[in-house]
């Protein structure tokens, strides 16, 4: 009983304390004070609103920025997933295409052909087939009714083409035109050029005729299309007359070459 006295003593001054405050606020007693205390109070709570506003600011930046960059790099990584899945079904398809394509130049009911895919290229074409696909040395390689060289070396799993324009590559050739046509034998020259060589001086060729291949090799079929002329070069006092010839298509954008087995 006597420690609760001192309680409800203090119950009671709070009290009267609060009803006191309560009716100085309501005759605006207190408003002087409490403009003066909001004008010391309103700068620090603007400060402390305004740190806030730039602390949330940078983690927002930082959370924003890590989830566009991972954003980023997931999209990057489907785009390359998308590309390449693109790129091969082109080439799917444009090595289908060739397949398709050859038929309408070699007939296979003649021809037993096999589909090889260019792997590099250095001195020699190299193809991706060989001995155990059935490749041989000396076997005619074309694309469509164009001959690209012949095979000169041969392991299990590739082998090497002697390209037309290679200085050791010799085929004997025809040239038609409607002037008329000659007879020569291409050699191989350094780049992507070849010379047709031991053309009589009577016989018509000019710019722009293509060159076939006679088939006196055994190995080549003739009619192929070997290139084209680019340039007649007559020497009055030489016996034969010679022609550059260009390939008519670019040997490195060919997806499939197809070698002739029989």
């Amino acid at each position: 009983m006597i420690k609760a006295i001192p309680n409800l003593q203090l119950f009671l001054l709070l009290i009267f304390i609060s009803l006191f405050t309560l009716a100085l606020d309501k005759f605006e007693f207190l408003s002087l004070p409490k403009r003066s205390l909001l004008y010391l109070t309103n700068p620090i709570s603007f400060g402390i609103y305004r740190t806030y506003q730039d602390i949330y600011s940078q983690f927002y930046f930082v959370f924003a920025s890590r989830k566009a960059g991972q954003e980023n790099k997931a999209l990057k990584e489907q785009l390359g997933q998308l590309m390449s899945e693109n790129a091969t079904l082109r080439k799917r398809l444009a090595e289908t295409e060739s397949l398709v394509d050859q038929q309408d130049y070699l007939d296979p009911a003649t021809y037993n052909l096999i589909a090889a895919r260019p792997v590099g290229i250095q001195r020699y074409l190299r193809i991706d087939k060989g001995s155990d696909d059935g490749i041989k040395v000396d076997q005619a390689v074309v694309f469509k009714d164009n001959f690209i060289g012949k095979i000169v070396e041969v392991t299990p799993q590739s082998a090497n083409v002697l390209l037309l324009h290679d200085p050791d590559s010799k085929v004997a050739a025809f040239s038609q035109g409607l002037e008329g046509r000659s007879r020569g034998v291409l050699i191989g020259q350094f780049g992507t050029e070849t010379l047709m060589d031991k053309i009589l001086h009577e016989e018509k060729i000019e710019v722009g005729d293509l060159v076939y291949s006679e088939g006196t090799e055994g190995f080549l079929p003739r009619g192929l299309v070997l290139g084209r002329v680019i340039q007649v070069l007559e020497r009055q006092n030489e016996v034969f007359k010679q022609a550059k010839v260009k390939e008519v298509f670019d040997i490195r954008d060919l997806e499939v070459i197809f070698v002739i087995v029989e």
